[in-house]
């Protein structure tokens, strides 16, 4: 076996395991990665047997994804699917407590799954940890994110995931924004982390996919069930896609969290701004442009680097106004622009969004 090949993986910088995990033995003549296995369907006789239960594709994303946040990844067709596998460990009535500012997506899930009488959904602020302990008194699940999306607060995870599992109940962390190289929130006793990897984890805009990693063998089992039943599977192209991004995602987020900094340092105290918020890591900013709605929309529209659109996490930068969609919570301030920091020179990106704020007056 290859020197490399027989490392132990627990002693290798997550660094080098986003390049090194998920790879085919170094043998002769072996490919360094794992081929597209364009195939519905599979010789009798092995673990797969068909398209819907498994793909060797999605075995090399989720060993490297798995091993970067320290459990056992399923891969689902997206980030929202991978939310509902989670959601649907909790037995019928069982109470969900959540943040009052989340991914829409999450928060429409609860709420249809409230009006189904399927769950009880409890939103609560994140950031007051006595308040998060009492709510999961009676709670079958904490979901939360740390940083919240798009309000960027940050949780005690530590003390939050065990005041939730004193009451039994199971802890869930999208873990979107940080990534696992930021923080692993396993590594703090949850049991679930879950991931838009349409975001930085492939990094590109160019895969709609999610994952969903699991603490333990049960908790796993049950999400691939989940998957195989309901059949939220990811193409073998989107993983092997992802999976490229994911091998780039060290260095991506080292220039793109040192733009976000930089920014923040730079945008902090212009006239045209109330509020600069960042949590101190990561590459998401969110701005609260003064007189709301209307300058705000404004400034959307008057970048060249900039790009209006919704989704995050790419090479490039992008932003937009979130309560200009109407699920967005009302607590959100309607001239709140939530920035994705890209790749691009940190000079360009803020010549371009001072111009556009120096612009509103």
């Amino acid at each position: 076996m290859h020197e490399a090949n027989a490392m132990d993986a627990s002693t290798l910088h997550p660094d080098t395991l986003a390049i090194v995990a998920g790879r085919p033995p170094h043998t002769p003549d072996a490919p360094m990665n794992v081929p597209v296995h364009l195939s519905s369907t599979f010789v009798a006789g092995g673990p797969i047997a068909y398209g819907r239960y498994g793909n060797p594709s999605w075995t090399a994303f989720e060993d490297t994804l798995g091993a970067l946040e320290g459990g056992q990844c399923v891969a689902f067709a997206s980030g929202i699917a991978a939310i509902a596998a989670v959601l649907d460990l909790v037995e019928p009535g069982g109470t969900v407590v959540a943040p009052r500012h989340s991914y829409t997506g999450t928060v429409g899930q609860l709420e249809e799954l409230e009006e189904k009488g399927r769950i009880r959904a409890v939103f609560v602020d994140i950031t007051d940890t006595a308040a998060v302990a009492d709510a999961c008194a009676d709670a079958a699940m904490l979901w939360f994110e740390s940083p919240t999306n798009p309000a960027l607060e940050v949780a005690d995870i530590a003390a939050i995931t065990r005041a939730a599992h004193e009451h039994g109940a199971l802890v869930a962390v999208d873990n979107t924004f940080a990534t696992p190289l930021l923080q692993r929130p396993l590594e703090h006793g949850a049991d679930l982390v879950v991931h838009s990897a349409t975001k930085y984890i492939s990094g590109h805009s160019d895969v709609v996919m999610g994952a969903a990693v699991a603490a333990s063998d049960d908790l796993a089992a049950a999400l691939v069930k989940h998957r195989s039943l309901f059949g939220a599977i990811p193409g073998p192209l989107e993983v092997f896609l992802a999976l490229r991004g994911l091998r780039t995602l060290p260095v991506r987020l080292e220039r793109a969290q040192a733009n976000a900094q930089e920014l923040v340092r730079r945008l902090t105290g212009h006239p045209a701004l109330e509020e600069v918020r960042y949590p101190g890591f990561g590459a998401i900013v969110s701005i609260v442009v003064r007189g709301g709605a209307e300058p705000a929309d404004r400034l959307v529209e008057r970048t060249s680097l900039w790009v209006h659109a919704t989704s995050l996490g790419g090479v490039e930068s992008t932003f937009e106004r979130r309560r200009r969609w109407p699920a967005e919570q009302p607590t959100i301030p309607e001239g709140l622009v939530r920035l994705s920091v890209g790749l691009e020179h940190v000079d360009d990106l803020h010549r371009d969004l001072a111009g556009a704020l120096d612009s509103l007056g």
